[in-house]
């Protein structure tokens, strides 16, 4: 007898920012789970919402490849969980957490993790921001609080690319953090478990000469960043860094997998940036790399996620 398939609602698209690259992401992870064990129905979270609640009884489990507000911050994970539908990754605890980058660096701190020296930002530091420069000193990067994929980052060298760089981050968010620049390498480490972990291997992130740091641009523009699976890191650098990426998941609450990007700075030492609750989900993005390298390829990898919510309910 065959074995019934999951009904799974594949949810892509949404309203932020990153649409685009969550539309993207659904084609090809449609195209990798298993007919014989799944079957798909696709939803858009900006027009779909009242569709999805009227079929959820009929549905099994729910597909989030969504990135940025409005998907990755919560909002979503919380709809789900009213309408009982399990999906896979942190819930809505772990998922606003992560998105708001102030209070995940303060987490990362408290547990004892490395992190830049941050401060937050107000709108009229855009015309004088002389009081950020008596606390942090130039290079700076400023960022958007709760955008991903680099949406509204800079990095500011004067006085003058500082102002600039803070009202451009307004204009995507209504809070903003500026953060001491750490000169050296950008690494990412994967997660996988729920109460048992797994470290992936890392990715060592190499942007081309064009590009000042990994943008928007350099994250989706073929040929545009160096990726490097498994990192070439000494191994007491690459074994710290996991378990930094361990560190993190669990000083956010997270569940499921996770990612967490970070610098190796030229002295060796390791500072986190942020981490991803919903990372980019082609089977060339980051997070699959390290799970292939890991020897789980892209279905496979499909396949142990959704394994993980399931077993978490």
């Amino acid at each position: 007898m065959q074995k019934k398939r999951l009904r799974v609602a594949l949810l892509a698209g949404g309203k932020s920012a990153e649409r685009e690259v969550s539309l993207n992401g659904a084609v090809e992870v449609a195209g990798a789970l298993d007919p014989d064990k799944y079957e798909v129905f696709r939803y858009d979270p900006a027009t779909d919402l009242v569709r999805l609640a009227m079929d959820a009884p009929r549905l099994d489990f729910a597909f989030l490849l969504l990135h940025g507000p409005f998907g990755e911050d919560g909002t979503v994970q919380g709809f789900l969980d009213l309408l009982g539908l399990p999906y896979q990754g942190s819930g809505v605890l772990g998922s606003s957490i992560a998105m708001d980058k102030d209070l995940a660096k303060t987490l990362y701190k408290n547990s004892g993790l490395p992190v830049a020296e941050w401060i937050m930002a107000r709108p009229e530091d855009a015309d004088d921001p002389g009081g950020i420069m008596e606390r942090l000193a130039l290079p700076l990067v400023i960022k958007p609080v709760r955008q991903g994929s680099s949406i509204g980052m800079s990095i500011a060298r004067t006085a003058g690319e500082l102002g600039r760089g803070i009202r451009q981050a307004f204009g995507c968010d209504r809070e903003v953090m500026v953060e001491q620049y750490i000169k050296g390498r950008e690494i990412t480490g994967g997660v996988l478990g729920n109460r048992k972990l797994t470290a992936l291997p890392l990715v060592e992130i190499i942007p081309g000469q064009d590009y000042l740091f990994f943008d928007y641009e350099a994250k989706y523009r073929p040929g545009a960043t160096r990726e490097i699976c498994p990192a070439d890191l000494p191994d007491d650098i690459a074994a710290t860094a996991r378990q930094y990426a361990l560190a993190a998941h669990r000083a956010l609450r997270l569940r499921g997998y996770s990612r967490t990007d970070m610098i190796v700075a030229d002295s060796g030492a390791i500072y986190l940036l942020e981490t991803n609750t919903i990372p980019g989900m082609t089977r060339t993005s980051l997070l699959p790399q390290a799970a292939a390298a890991a020897g789980l390829d892209f279905p496979a990898l499909l396949d142990r996620l959704i394994e993980l919510a399931l077993e978490a309910e």
